[in-house]
């Protein structure tokens, strides 16, 4: 009786698990050709529109950089520097010096003469009490502003103190060790200024600077990361960024900008209230929120992403700290599916609605899950001996490759597009990781996500925890 029960649930979850793999591979072939068309776009359309036009251009929009910072006080001096260097007319670098416990605020005083000034603060996102702002005395630092507030417990509160302070209609959000292009600034703002529908939103490409060669805030030459878990997230970035985001901004449904790098026209943050600090995925929950509003009001709207690496920050190199931030991950998606369910399948929102929405829901939040209860009903199987391994081997070895296939083509493109590392011995070890992540680092994803749902539902308290940083690899002195 009990094993006629589970052979019926094992048929049922068969059944189930073969439809939604082939639903799952159809949409990333739609996907995939999205993000070809994409590129294929951005690259052709380059070659048409100089950029060079825009720099002289009395017309173009001002940027305001806003970089949060929490007990940086190794390396803010190089930061700011860094971001000072950036070539783009019109832009104000603010620095937001979130209660610091450390010598953060007094290595910038020092560093770039800042004295304490009256400034007009409008507080249009309430934040935590800002206690002053500062300038530089040296006009060769004039962009510069520092914001001095009490710590507000989460990178929104600090982000949006920034925001309340810019000057400017634009506004870029970073994080302090983050290295930027050059031309970061002009390949997010240009979207702003050719498109004829409003641009709320831009992103681009994030790599990681784990074994980049970086000398006082300057990325020097790009490596292939050394250690595990950052070659793992290369490859996702890989995926993710030139992949999956170029195809959603081809179809104008992003849903999540990047909080290390992302453009926001100010006018619509603040309007539909700003980052909101309680979230544990901020800049996902804030684009959601971005085109509820534009919904909400009947405005037309694109969100635009740049298929270019214009970014390096440093990601977790120990399995301690992975699993921290993959489970802040997991919460912060299901916190704001949560939060904005009255949009799921709405037609008053239109594609966010009937396909962003519901596809992150089916195919971020349940995959983890449906996985699970797949080595739960496996396991049931060997133990009854009722196991069809003919089945298990073709769907498994199926999906398999098709993981691998989009994972390659993506690096492939890249490579192509940018030529990032510096040798093909770099390159051929990425191919093999992709070929061993399904076994040894996905299981650790899934795990982390599981997790993070668990303390979602459970209501336990977790905070953003601190990303303990290695610092970067110097290159050698001749």
């Amino acid at each position: 009786m009990i094993q006629d029960f589970f052979y019926l649930l094992i048929h049922c979850y068969a059944i189930f698990a073969g439809i939604f793999s082939i639903t799952y591979i159809l949409f990333y072939v739609f996907l995939a050709i999205m993000s070809y068309l994409a590129i294929i776009r951005h690259v052709k359309y380059q070659r048409y529109l100089e950029e060079e036009v825009l720099l002289r251009s009395n017309h173009i929009l001002g940027v305001s950089i806003v970089a949060p910072a929490f007990n940086e006080g190794v390396n803010i001096v190089y930061n700011v520097k860094s971001l000072l260097s950036l070539t783009y007319p019109k832009y104000e670098i603010i620095i937001v010096n979130d209660g610091s416990s450390d010598d953060t605020l007094e290595k910038l005083i020092t560093e770039f003469e800042l004295v304490k000034f009256d400034f007009y603060y409008q507080e249009k996102i309430p934040t935590q009490p800002v206690r002053g702002h500062y300038r530089s005395k040296n006009p060769v630092y004039s962009k510069l502003l520092v914001v001095d507030k009490i710590n507000g417990k989460s990178k929104a509160d600090a982000s949006n103190a920034g925001i309340n302070s810019s000057q400017y209609p634009l506004f870029l959000c970073t994080d302090v060790d983050c290295i930027l292009k050059r031309d970061t600034i002009l390949k997010l703002a240009k979207p702003f200024m050719e498109s004829t529908t409003r641009v709320i939103a831009s992103g681009a490409g994030i790599r990681i600077s784990n074994s980049c060669d970086v000398k006082e805030g300057f990325l020097l030459k790009v490596h292939y990361p050394k250690e595990w878990y950052p070659r793992f997230q290369e490859l996702e970035y890989v995926r993710s960024f030139l992949f999956g985001r170029m195809a959603w901004s081809q179809i104008n449904g992003l849903l999540l900008v990047s909080g290390g790098l992302g453009m926001f026209d100010k006018d619509i943050v603040v309007k539909a209230g700003g980052y909101w600090h309680q979230s544990l995925g901020e800049d996902m929950e804030l684009v959601t929120r971005m085109r509820q509003y534009m919904h909400d009001t009947n405005q037309e709207f694109l969100i635009k992403y740049i298929p270019e690496s214009l970014c390096w920050t440093e990601v977790p190199s120990t399995r301690k700290i992975f699993l921290r931030q993959r489970i802040r991950w997991a919460r912060g998606l299901i916190q704001t599916l949560y939060l904005h369910r009255k949009m799921f399948l709405n037609p008053k929102y239109g594609r966010t609605g009937f396909l962003v929405l519901p596809f992150f829901f089916s195919f971020e939040f349940l995959v983890p899950i449906i996985e699970l209860i797949g080595v739960i009903i496996l396991i049931a199987s060997f133990i009854l001996n009722i196991i069809n391994y003919q089945y298990l081997f073709i769907v498994s070895l199926l999906v398999y490759l098709f993981y691998l296939s989009i994972t390659i083509i993506s690096i492939l493109i890249d490579e192509t597009l940018y030529r990032t590392y510096s040798s093909y011995k770099e390159l051929l070890t990425m191919i093999a990781m992709a070929a061993i992540e399904p076994f040894v680092y996905h299981p650790v994803n899934v795990y982390a996500s599981l997790k993070g749902y668990w303390y979602f539902f459970g209501k336990k308290e977790q905070k953003w925890g601190v990303m303990v940083r290695k610092g970067f690899d110097q290159p050698n002195k001749k």
